[in-house]
């Protein structure tokens, strides 16, 4: 059974859940999963944990994400994108290139963001698509996000579409982000289009079809750690599952750290404990 990470680029009309389901199929085993869910007409980056990498997609999911879309701007849906039913139309032809740019840079930065209904989020121990489903519609808290880039453009000979492209933080709806914009600009807008184009560092010029997806090294997904090697008498102590001294793992800072060995093969993910560390996830076997 492989072992590794793998960066899907998921076609429109898929649920992620849809290409972990094919991947499966197509890599023979059952342990595979995603990082992240991408909506179902969303395209681009989906990062898949196998066999013992699915252990390790945890410090994958609060990864920064990157996004490209077209923001419509008069029309709201239910969805806040463009598979939803059309709630309201506005008036908003007069809307400048420079004016939307303001409006996005208003919705730059730390900010507070409303999950939409037709979300993952759960409420009360329901998802938030589940009640949408039944015509129910509950209160939900703002969430804290970061916005690092919101930048927005006409599209020529689109009358009002804009295009846009998000970087931010885990946890970021961009349907919402083009659905605030349209109420910054004195009406409302929708998204379409949306495509994501990194996770990380994981980026659409590796990413592959699910019929034949790459399997990198399981040490992909804890790159962005800070990572030390190890020798053999404190691999063998890591492989057990043993808490360690800061100074016998080498390790300095907050943690978690990846610890490899000598060869730069991943052992274990280790997070403080105290004043040493303890195993959150322990790759190498016991030798």
């Amino acid at each position: 059974m492989p072992d590794g990470i793998a960066v899907i680029d998921k076609p429109a009309g898929w649920t992620s859940h849809d290409v972990v389901a094919r991947a499966r199929g197509v890599l023979g085993t059952r342990k595979v999963g995603h990082s992240g869910t991408l909506d179902p007409d969303a395209t681009g980056v989906l990062v898949l944990g196998i066999g013992r990498a699915t252990r390790l997609l945890r410090y994958l999911t609060e990864l920064p994400k990157s996004y490209e879309g077209e923001i419509v701007l008069g029309i709201e849906t239910d969805t806040l994108d463009s598979s939803g039913q059309v709630t309201a139309r506005h008036e908003m032809a007069g809307v400048t290139g420079a004016r939307a740019r303001r409006a996005a840079a208003s919705l730059t930065g730390d900010i507070l963001q409303v999950p939409p209904m037709v979300s993952a989020v759960k409420v009360g121990g329901r998802r938030l698509h589940q009640l949408a489903r039944e015509g129910i519609e509950v209160e939900r808290e703002a969430r804290p996000v970061t916005v690092h880039r919101f930048e927005v453009a006409p599209v020529p000979g689109c009358e009002g579409v804009l295009r846009a492209v998000v970087d931010c933080s885990s946890g970021t709806y961009v349907r919402v982000l083009a659905a605030d914009l349209g109420r910054a600009l004195g009406g409302g807008a929708h998204l379409r289009g949306l495509r994501r184009t990194a996770v990380g560092s994981f980026g659409l010029a590796e990413a592959r079809p699910v019929e034949s997806p790459e399997i990198l090294p399981m040490s992909r997904a804890v790159e962005h750690l800070d990572g030390m090697r190890v020798g053999l008498e404190v691999a063998a102590e890591v492989a057990h599952g043993r808490v360690l001294a800061l100074d016998r793992l080498g390790a300095t800072g907050a943690g978690p750290w990846a610890v490899h060995d000598s060869e730069g093969g991943l052992l274990a993910v280790y997070e403080r404990f105290r004043t040493g560390a303890k195993p959150a996830v322990v790759i190498a076997a016991q030798v």
